[in-house]
């Protein structure tokens, strides 16, 4: 009888990992992009102070359109933080567990975070 090669353990080539295990791991990534733009706040609150000249860098650096749309992933990445953790303190509560909501409530998270981001850039836009 011959014996088929196969892995010892899944890996992400022979394991589909189901939406909550996708989305768990998105959560932790957008927690490590929230850092780093935790730094760029600081550093933007630094060269604020440090008088009209250094904010006018900043402005000019904030303006690029590659940092811009940088800015707007951390917003989005703020925003699903938020709606994941908010789903957190569902489960926390003992409540959607059962797969079908479990599933709907990441479509829900995902719908929410994307219209507040996008609720977000309209209101910068239209200077609210």
């Amino acid at each position: 009888m011959e014996q088929r090669k196969r892995p010892l353990s899944p890996h992400l080539q022979a394991y589909r990992l189901p939406l909550t295990g996708i989305v768990s791991i998105t959560h932790r990534m957008t927690g490590v992009l929230l850092t780093a733009g935790l730094v760029l706040f600081v550093v933007s609150l630094a060269m604020i102070q440090g008088g009209a000249s250094s904010y006018h860098t900043m402005q000019g650096f904030i303006q690029q359109p590659l940092v811009e749309i940088a800015i707007w992933l951390m917003v989005y990445a703020l925003f699903f933080h938020l709606c994941h953790g908010i789903r957190h303190l569902i489960w926390d509560l003992g409540e959607g567990y059962e797969k079908p909501l479990m599933n709907y409530y990441i479509l829900l998270e995902l719908f929410a975070s994307v219209a507040l981001t996008f609720l977000s850039l309209l209101f910068v836009r239209l200077g609210g």
